[in-house]
């Protein structure tokens, strides 16, 4: 049966194995902030048993570790990391045309595969999932076979996938981090009341007798929200507690599913429209030596405006069928 302890062990020796290269390399601050990682991703269970037990100790180690890589985030630099010249990708991409799209579309295959497998009948992977979440343990599995796929289709080493994917997180750096982040950021503001303030504002600003402005106020929200806070993972959170729950679905009798669904890729109209999303937005434009830093977002409005309103039309349209 697999566990999602695995999934965060492998990452840990991932980010072992980087720490490891930039130390062999004496690239020194790299070398502490992927330790430090690897360290806090292979303890998880140790800290929440400690804690469980009503020892803190671990946990305020943790905190400490945390801190440690606030403080060598800005410290880290993004250097020139060696790759293949760019005739010799271009010939690889050439030879593989379209198969290099295979791996990229084995993690949503997958996951869903897991997804509706558990649903519609669970006794039949209970072997492979158990009790946990078989969003995780189906994405976690999908990651893997993705990587078992690349080699597969390229015919490439089986280190290429550690030695790449290294490659790849020096060169985001820090901002790797950022969906984990900004997803418990999200969480801290809904554990600490932030979303019934927020539906406490919106209360008092728009009709919620209205469908349609309850409908228009949890999608513009989850924009805004997420422009602000760089990832829709952060703003979830806080607009459904503040807006989805109370109004649209206990309110006005929505599908939570529904709402939840459409919310979610709404907010990502937000991520595509805003540099607070980092990783996505402001490193592949210096990552492609753009001339306009911002001109990822600028390429982007164009879809984004547009699927903004498709996403609110659906949500009006499904959500209380």
């Amino acid at each position: 049966m697999l566990r999602i302890e695995y999934a965060y062990w492998l990452l840990a020796s991932f980010f072992a194995l980087t720490a490891a290269i930039n130390l062999r390399q004496r690239r020194w601050i790299p070398t502490a902030f992927w330790a430090v990682l690897a360290l806090l991703f292979a303890t998880g269970d140790l800290i929440l048993a400690a804690a469980k037990a009503g020892n803190h100790g671990p946990g305020q180690a943790a905190g400490v570790g945390v801190l440690l890589l606030a403080a060598l985030a800005p410290r880290m630099k993004r250097g020139h990391l060696a790759e293949r010249g760019e005739p010799e990708r271009r010939a690889s991409a050439d030879r593989l045309g379209a198969r290099l799209f295979l791996p990229a579309l084995v993690i949503p295959l997958v996951t869903v595969l897991v997804v509706v497998l558990k649903n519609t009948a669970p006794g039949s992977i209970d072997w492979l999932v158990g009790d946990a979440s078989p969003t995780l343990v189906g994405l976690a599995l999908a990651c893997v076979l993705a990587g078992f796929t690349a080699l597969a289709v390229t015919g490439a080493p089986p280190a290429t996938p550690a030695i790449e994917g290294r490659r790849l997180l020096d060169t985001l750096g820090w901002a790797a981090l950022l969906p984990q982040l900004l997803a418990g950021l999200g969480a801290v503001f809904a554990a600490t009341g932030v979303g019934d303030i927020v539906a406490t504002l919106i209360g008092q600003a728009i009709p919620t007798d209205s469908r349609l402005a309850c409908v228009l106020a949890y999608g513009l929200g989850m924009v805004v929200f997420t422009m602000i806070m760089g990832n829709a993972f952060a703003a979830f959170p806080i607009i459904t507690a503040g807006i989805g729950l109370p109004l649209l679905v206990h309110g006005h009798g929505a599908h939570a599913a529904v709402v939840g669904a459409i919310g979610m890729v709404t907010g990502y109209c937000g991520t595509l429209m805003t540099p607070m999303a980092a990783n996505f937005n402001i490193v592949p434009a210096a990552l492609l030596e753009l001339d306009d830093p911002n001109g990822v977002i600028r390429a982007q409005i164009g879809t984004a405006l547009p699927l903004l309103a498709v996403n609110l039309g659906l949500m009006y349209w499904l959500a209380f069928r």
